[in-house]
């Protein structure tokens, strides 16, 4: 059974092919952090070693084992899991980890059926490491299976893209996250609800933030860290930006769900001007962005959702951090008394 939300389309694909058996030797999977690309890989991974007439049945001890990362023919690679000096600085995944699982790639399975090769986050395969991960994907030997993972294919090489078999997933609605988080995990409806409408649709989200409140925790924190730095001086701005500047050097991942927070803001602040409360992502904190919205203008608003959009780009590009996210503070909006007539229908 494949444990994957949603995703219908995907799924259809790959269960056909597996039934078929043309499946191809790699994959892309696409989608915004937390959508679903690794569950969805974990399951194509079972699908290939289950022991069970109906796979993947989930339930086998090769599901078992895979399930939990501990089948010897399933290997993912990321940013999390180099050696212990790559670990340090996670800025990009090394040729030596591509060198180390075309290695494990001439081999034959040891256990299942398929070698199945994981590569988490492959938008930052270093230049080196996406030249040799080519070889393979052009010379594909026996049973093995690449499956790359992405938050953006554009950022992979187009010679890499060329030569998988791309698979997009996408958000899902709002009333489904909260039916499957009340139905499947027990989460009481309304906490179900605000979980829904913070996910962005992304359904990973929402799990771990269900069963993990410390998500919930942190993600107040980074907000009243951002809040704060709209009301702040410039001197207190940069200083800002040079942590955070610091943090993407060891953690790329949190500054992204930062820049995140910050555009649900002022996507809610634009949907406060237009009248369309019921919309807000941040329901509960209603009475801060009214205050906010009536200070600044909707087309200033709108300017810089479009500030962090391109900000967030220029550092998937590897522009400079420091610099993007110092352009990034000088053109947070300031409060002011101009007010502006909305349109009825603007959305």
């Amino acid at each position: 059974m494949w444990q994957i939300i949603g995703q219908k389309k995907a799924i259809s694909l790959l269960q056909r092919s597996l039934e078929t058996e043309s499946l191809a030797h790699a994959y892309l999977f696409t989608g915004p952090a937390h959508v679903g690309k690794m569950t969805l890989a974990v399951n194509l991974a079972q699908a290939l070693n289950c022991e069970a007439d109906e796979p993947p049945c989930g339930q086998c001890d090769s599901c078992q084992k895979i399930a939990s990362f501990k089948h010897a023919d399933v290997q993912v690679i990321g940013l999390e899991s180099g050696d212990s000096a790559e670990s340090k600085s996670r800025t990009e995944i090394s040729v030596d980890r591509i060198r180390h699982i075309q290695h494990s790639a001439s081999l034959p399975p040891f256990e299942g059926r398929h070698k199945v090769f994981i590569i988490d986050e492959a938008e930052f395969l270093s230049i080196e490491a996406a030249n040799a991960l080519l070889k393979t994907l052009e010379e594909p030997e026996g049973r093995m299976v690449f499956i790359l993972l992405t938050v953006d294919k554009n950022l992979l090489p187009i010679t890499v893209v060329s030569r998988c078999q791309q698979i997009e997933l996408f958000p899902l609605p709002v009333g489904e996250i909260r039916d499957a988080l009340n139905r499947n995990w027990g989460v009481e409806p309304e906490k179900a609800a605000q979980l829904a409408r913070l996910s962005r649709g992304c359904m990973g989200w929402a799990v771990s933030a269900a069963l993990d409140d410390s998500l919930m925790q942190q993600r107040t924190e980074w907000l009243d860290g951002l809040l704060d730095v709209i009301e702040a001086d410039c001197e207190d701005r940069f200083a800002y930006s040079t942590q955070l500047a610091s943090q993407f050097n060891q953690n790329r991942g949190a500054v992204y769900e930062r820049l995140n927070l910050w555009l649900d803001w002022w996507r809610d602040l634009l949907l406060v001007k237009a009248g369309l409360v019921n919309d807000v992502t941040n329901s509960d904190r209603l009475d801060e962005l009214n205050g906010m919205a009536k200070g600044r203008s909707l087309s200033r608003i709108r300017a810089f959702i479009g500030d962090i959009q391109a900000a967030g780009e220029q550092l998937r590009q590897n522009a400079n951090p420091r610099l993007v996210l110092e352009v990034l503070m000088l053109n947070i909006p300031e409060a002011g008394n101009r007010q502006e007539v909305v349109t009825p229908n603007l959305r």
